[in-house]
């Protein structure tokens, strides 16, 4: 095991985020408490990997349960593969879904971007949702990651 020699801000700095996420990460368990010195916390460089390891897992839409899940591969949990396969085969779904519901948001916002209606009340976009695919798709409902 690497000897613990780096401080948060080294940790934050290297992974380009900030301490209070890692303290945040710690806290729900998703980082392993690390070692003090003096109070202080001391990390390896093995932490700055398990931070590159949530941000991918982060961008491509997991959650921190499920970024949790797939570090403890290696803990007696399997092969990574294993657990790689199981969550992308779980989160390919929802994505398919969030595609759907994008391309018809898409469709809709091109079709409105050439409406000339005086009144939203004769406006057929408002009668069309249907035929544009919008069914189910509500402002509410509609998260957009950034990658």
């Amino acid at each position: 095991m690497d000897e613990p020699t780096l401080t948060i801000g080294q940790v934050a700095a290297s992974a380009g985020i900030n301490s209070s996420a890692i303290r945040y990460y710690e806290r729900v368990g998703v980082l392993p408490q690390p070692e003090r010195r003096s109070g202080q916390r001391r990390y390896t460089h093995e932490t700055v990997r398990r931070l590159t390891v949530i941000d991918i897992a982060k961008r491509a839409g997991f959650t921190l349960d499920e970024a949790r899940a797939l570090l403890a591969t290696g803990a007696g949990a399997g092969f990574a593969h294993e657990q790689i396969r199981d969550l992308a085969q779980r989160k390919l779904p929802e994505v398919d879904a969030l595609i759907t519901r994008a391309e018809a948001m898409k469709r809709w916002l091109i079709a409105a971007g050439s409406c000339d209606c005086e009144t939203l009340d004769v406006c057929g976009l408002f009668e069309e949702e249907q035929a544009l695919g919008l069914e189910g798709v509500s402002g509410g409902e509609v998260e957009v990651a950034v990658v």
